[in-house]
């Protein structure tokens, strides 16, 4: 049996989704400040959820694990991100490994029941990572920054709303394995045909079964006519 469409588009999504995840956590770029008062133009100061690096354009030079001086770690969009970005890459992992053991490749049939479940533990999971980059991005422009700054979007925030959303995609294609184990419930089961064994004829001479006829027709016995002939007469 192939591998059902939505199966193979899950599992093509998820992983996608989690890598973009992994990156937008890890990477220390939810948001960019620059144009930065008493500070050289090309200075851009990038803001993560786990560290603040200051990096010069014009050099190249680039400098981590600054002094958060404004308590930009103690604000609550990026406490909130914290906690919840590790639980979305923990249930990512472990709905992958579900949605593995529920497709199995390397078998006939798939286990629509396993599949269905890991989509829900994705979809949980694109939920997880969507709700703190959400939240960032409204809070953009009031978490702490210089005065006079200018603020954008990091590359790091962007990656998060797409693997975000790819795992969410994903969860629901899998999920809709839970329709063809519905199905299969509904289906009417039909009952196995009889097997016919051959047997002895009654003595009316009517056929039993098929293998009767079969072997009237072979001894001949049923081929002579019982009516009366004109030389009998």
């Amino acid at each position: 049996m192939r591998t059902p469409a939505v199966m193979i588009v899950g599992l093509v999504l998820c992983p996608c989704g989690l890598l973009l995840t992994l990156t937008g956590t890890l990477a220390p770029n939810w948001r960019q400040v620059s144009l930065i008062p008493d500070q050289p133009s090309d200075l851009i100061l990038e803001q993560g959820i786990w560290d603040l690096c200051r990096e010069r354009q014009s050099t190249h030079d680039r400098l981590c694990g600054q002094e958060d001086e404004l308590g930009y770690f103690k604000e609550v969009p990026v406490q909130v991100a914290r906690g919840l970005m590790p639980s979305s890459l923990v249930l990512s992992v472990l709905g992958l490994v579900v949605a593995t053991l529920g497709v199995r490749c390397w078998q006939k049939e798939p286990q629509h029941t396993v599949a269905g479940a890991s989509g829900l533990v994705l979809l949980l999971s694109g939920l997880l990572s969507l709700v703190p980059a959400s939240w960032y991005t409204n809070e953009l422009e009031v978490l702490p920054a210089p005065t006079g700054a200018t603020l954008a979007v990091g590359y790091s925030l962007v990656l998060s709303y797409l693997g975000s959303c790819l795992k969410i995609l994903g969860g629901l294609a899998l999920t809709l394995s839970f329709h063809r184990c519905c199905k299969e419930c509904r289906s009417p089961k039909t009952p196995p045909s009889p097997v016919l064994e051959p047997g002895p004829r009654s003595i009316t001479g009517a056929y039993n079964n098929p293998w009767d006829v079969l072997e009237d027709e072979r001894n001949g016995q049923r081929g002579r006519s019982t009516l009366p002939c004109d030389s009998d007469l």
